[in-house]
């Protein structure tokens, strides 16, 4: 009787020695998943960085020579109104004057369309 009682703790051993390196294995294989997770998001993480550069690099170029367009509009702007305030200072007298003759100079005349007899 001591032999079939051995042989089953023998048996019993040997299901909880295949339970610990299953166990184990499983351990080993999420520690090598989270591992190569780690690993990818570090990989992604480096080409999203390395992607957005480029695009900004590439929005700068873009940008820049749309920058300068904009600065030759805003300096054409400011020459036409530097040009505009000397025809203004030039030419304010001579059309302040005209107006007030046309204002001032008052002929009274009968309309046309007046009817006198009625």
């Amino acid at each position: 009787m001591a032999s079939p009682s051995q042989g089953i703790q023998q048996l019993l051993q040997a299901e909880k020695q295949a339970a610990k390196k299953v166990s184990e294995a499983l351990k080993r294989n999420n520690r090598r998943l989270k591992q190569a997770k780690e690993e990818s998001q570090a990989e992604i993480e480096q080409y999203r960085l390395q992607r957005e550069n480029e695009f900004k690099a590439k929005e700068a170029a873009v940008l820049g020579s749309h920058g300068s367009c904009s600065t030759e509009v805003e300096k054409e702007t400011q020459e036409k109104i530097t040009i505009l305030q000397a025809y203004f200072q030039r030419n304010r007298n001579e059309v302040l004057d005209n107006l007030l003759a046309f204002v001032c100079d008052i002929q009274p005349e009968i309309h046309e369309n007046y009817c006198i007899n009625g």
